[in-house]
């Protein structure tokens, strides 16, 4: 739904770079600066219910073109809040598209004054889009997972490529609880098979994927990771 008001005071950027083609009904945008470098999405028309069914995954950098580009789109429905590292300018996004806000109950109260709609372990958007917490990276962390496409998991910072372009658990400066993130990747490992996991989108270090557009055989290197090693992994700066 696009709101017939727009508080949000138009910001110009220069040389605007518009969000590119992951898959047919997915898009990238570009590293946003608000949330370090992290990358939101857009799945367009996840439900047959009308072009306003569109689903924004964590802020992209709010300026005039973005705005325009997402209403140009057919609006926003749901913005989906993988971390508080994404939050961005979430609370102006909310008020120039009139979007719902979806959030891991943990986390809401870094939106004080934005309406909210929060969930404990699972919050199903439609049948083939459902998020899950998976806590570690910060107390409210949570996936994002896609039927299409063979099974796409938007990971947020829960799951990162490493500097050579594998999916990794990174232990950073601010991670919450990192014995509590493993165990939560190792939940992954048995939640899906290679039928129902491709690939993952993830939310941020995209240039690490060196121009692809996800990481793929997502399942088979699921599997590869070795967390105990990952155990006495030293928190990257």
């Amino acid at each position: 739904m696009v709101a017939t008001s727009a508080p949000v005071p138009p910001v110009q950027s220069s040389g605007f770079k518009a969000p590119r083609a992951v898959f047919d009904t997915v898009y990238a945008f570009a590293p946003n600066r608000d949330t370090q470098g992290g990358t939101a999405y857009l799945i367009v028309n996840n439900s047959p219910e009308g072009d306003a069914a569109n689903l924004l995954i964590d802020a992209p950098r709010w300026d005039e073109d973005n705005h325009q580009w997402l209403i140009a789109q057919g609006g926003v429905r749901s913005l989906f809040i993988t971390h508080r590292g994404a939050l961005g300018r979430a609370a102006a996004i909310q008020k120039a598209l009139g979007c719902e806000v979806v959030i891991q109950e943990q986390e809401a109260y870094l939106l004080p004054d934005t309406p909210t709609t929060t969930f404990h372990h699972n919050f199903r958007f439609a049948p083939h889009l459902e998020a899950f917490w998976t806590p570690g990276h910060s107390p409210g962390s949570a996936c994002l997972y896609y039927s299409a496409y063979g099974g796409v998991l938007f990971t947020g910072r829960h799951l990162l490529p490493n500097k050579s372009g594998d999916l990794e658990p990174l232990r950073l400066s601010k991670t919450f609880h990192w014995p509590r993130q493993l165990q939560q990747v190792a939940a992954l490992k048995t939640r899906f098979s290679v039928d129902t996991l491709a690939h993952v989108c993830p939310g941020a270090s995209t240039g690490f994927l060196r121009g692809q557009r996800t990481i793929d055989r997502a399942y088979d290197r699921l599997q590869q990771l070795n967390l105990e090693t990952c155990r006495d992994t030293q928190p990257l700066l």
